[in-house]
C-alpha cells in the first residue's frame, strides 16, 4: 500500500505544483487520522522522497522529473557534437538545494553588470550563518536593499559595485549582510 500512496503523492504535486497538506492527503489515502499521514510522510522523509521543514510542510525531493543533460558543448574553437545522455538535471534542485532559506529577487539597475548580472534577470538569494568577502550578497543598508560585493579592507567591511559608473558604499551603523547570490537567471 505504500507504493500507491507514494504514488498518489507524486501525481498529486505533478499536477497541482505544489505537495498536498495533511487534510488532502487524508483524503485520497482514506487515513482517518494525522497521526496516520504523520507516520507516510516520516517514510517518505525516510526514503528520501520529500523533505520536511521545522513546522512539518513538505517539499520534494526525488519527485521531479529534470531535464537531460546531453553532454557538453565548446565555447571557444568548434568541436565535433557528440549526443550523449550524462545524466537528467533538475533545475530546481541544482539551483536550489536549501530551499527553506532561498528565494528569488528580480534585479533593478546596472551596478553589478560587469558581474553578468543585468537588469530584468532573476537572482537567486540564500540566507546563511556567516558571509564570506568576495561574495555577492543581499544588504541591507539604512532600511534600503542593494546588490553588491562584500568587500573588507582594514577590519570594515564594505560594498563594491560592479559598475566603473558606480562608488563602493562604506556602510554606517545601520548595515546587515541578509542573503548571498548562488545563482543567476537569464531567460532569452
Amino acid at each position: 500500500m505504500y507504493e500507491t500512496y507514494k504514488s498518489r503523492i507524486i501525481s498529486f504535486y505533478k499536477k497541482h505544483g505544489r505537495m498536498p497538506g495533511y487534510q488532502e492527503i487524508m483524503e485520497f489515502t482514506g487515513f482517518h487520522s494525522k497521526n496516520a499521514v504523520f507516520k507516510l510522510i516520516e517514510k517518505l522523509v525516510e526514503d528520501g522522497v520529500v523533505a520536511k521543514d521545522k513546522q512539518g510542510r513538505i517539499s520534494p525531493r526525488n519527485i521531479r522529473e529534470g531535464i537531460r543533460l546531453l553532454g557538453l558543448v565548446e565555447a571557444g574553437f568548434p568541436s565535433a557534437a557528440e549526443e550523449e545522455l550524462l545524466d537528467v538535471m533538475d533545475f530546481d534542485e541544482f539551483l536550489t538545494p536549501n530551499k527553506e532559506s532561498s528565494y528569488i529577487l528580480k534585479v533593478k539597475g546596472d551596478s553589478m553588470i560587469d558581474a553578468g548580472i543585468h537588469p530584468g534577470d532573476m537572482v537567486i538569494v540564500e540566507r546563511k550563518q556567516s558571509y564570506k568577502p568576495g561574495q555577492i550578497v543581499i544588504a541591507s543598508i539604512d532600511g534600503e536593499f542593494t546588490m553588491k560585493y562584500l568587500r573588507k579592507k582594514a577590519d570594515r567591511y564594505f560594498l563594491e559595485p560592479a559598475n566603473p559608473k558606480y562608488k563602493p558604499i562604506y556602510p554606517g551603523e545601520n548595515f546587515r549582510v541578509e542573503a548571498v547570490v548562488t545563482a543567476v537567471v537569464r531567460k532569452y
